[in-house]
């Protein structure tokens, strides 16, 4: 039998009817339970006697000198009270949920937040919110947009170029990096004291996929191109840190994020480049700085979710505090 035909067979019981069985059934006597109730004996009596014929089963066996519990009514005394504690809870758990204190959020984040910013904030969030369901998932931005339009997620922490964050997506900026050139340990670059663009521009680059982060990608390019460089792209990966797993194996240099080099993967040294000069069209030279990437919480501005407002204030707390 399914469960919806099994429902439909059995009658409703009020709240007030279970609320009357547990007090006599911790009594063991109608006169003082009715006391309890603020009601005289006979209502309380023949209440008992509707809900054990509901049942279909005694829930007491009565005598003029006792009230004893069968065994059904044994068993149904812990499942009665659990229902009236969960009741009495609901009021109060229809507040917090519409301020966001209970629920779930769906998370999506990029590799590079995930070395140091996101493991804090977590662990605060969860401590300030214990009752919210923080399901995290990692994803590249690419990712997370196929998962935004299929309301997949509710949020995500993406990577861009400062002022390119996705549209049609609320946009709460984290933080800026300047990006740093990872290289292998053993490598001439390296040893190089006086290491400028000049002397890594023309080395075989290890980058993520262009649709993973077009705006960065493009900075990328755009900077090589100024310095009238072709990049020459050696291998694509999807993650940063298989990006600088690759660099250890001397596919490499690669461009990444500061907050990467907390990935200390033997074989590689990061190193933190000073800006270089641009080619143009006209005589003399122009400045050539390295990109910077941001980091951005974003998430749909349309649907309404009072979790999701409640993390992005965290967020916002916590961001200007650190």
């Amino acid at each position: 039998m399914s469960d919806a035909r099994f429902v439909s067979t059995v009658p409703w019981i009020e709240l007030r009817l279970w609320r009357q069985f547990v007090v006599v059934a911790e009594e063991l006597h109608f006169g003082r339970a009715a006391i309890r109730l603020h009601m005289t004996q006979p209502p309380l009596t023949q209440a008992i006697a509707r809900l054990e014929g509901v049942l279909g089963l005694r829930l007491f066996d009565r005598t003029k000198r006792s009230v004893q519990m069968t065994a059904a009514g044994a068993a149904l005394l812990s499942q009665a009270r659990d229902l009236l504690a969960r009741a009495q809870a609901l009021p109060a758990y229809g507040r917090a949920s519409a301020n966001g204190e209970v629920g779930r959020l769906r998370l999506a984040f990029v590799s590079t937040v995930g070395f140091d910013l996101l493991p804090r904030w977590v662990r605060t969030f969860r401590d300030q919110y214990p009752r919210v369901d923080l399901e995290l998932i990692e994803a590249t931005g690419d990712v997370q947009l196929q998962a935004f339009e299929r309301g997949e997620i509710d949020a995500g922490f993406m990577l861009h170029s400062p002022g390119f964050a996705p549209p049609g997506l609320a946009v709460q900026r984290i933080a800026d990096e300047k990006l740093v050139l990872a290289m292998p340990a053993q490598g001439e670059l390296a040893r190089k004291k006086d290491l400028g663009l000049k002397d890594v521009l023309g080395q075989p680059l290890v980058i993520f996929p262009r649709r993973i982060v077009p705006s960065l990608y493009d900075a990328i390019f755009a900077m090589y191109h100024a310095a009238g460089k072709s990049p020459h792209v050696a291998q694509e990966a999807m993650q940063m840190q298989t990006i600088v797993n690759l660099v250890s194996a001397e596919l490499g240099v690669a461009w990444v994020p500061e907050s990467v080099q907390q990935f200390k993967r033997p074989g590689v040294v990061y190193r933190s480049m000073r800006e270089g000069k641009a080619r143009t069209t006209k005589a003399g030279k122009g400045r050539l700085p390295v990109p910077v990437c941001e980091t951005s919480l974003v998430w749909p501005a349309a649907r309404a979710n009072p979790v999701l407002e409640r993390f992005v204030t965290f967020i916002a707390h916590a961001n200007s505090a650190q």
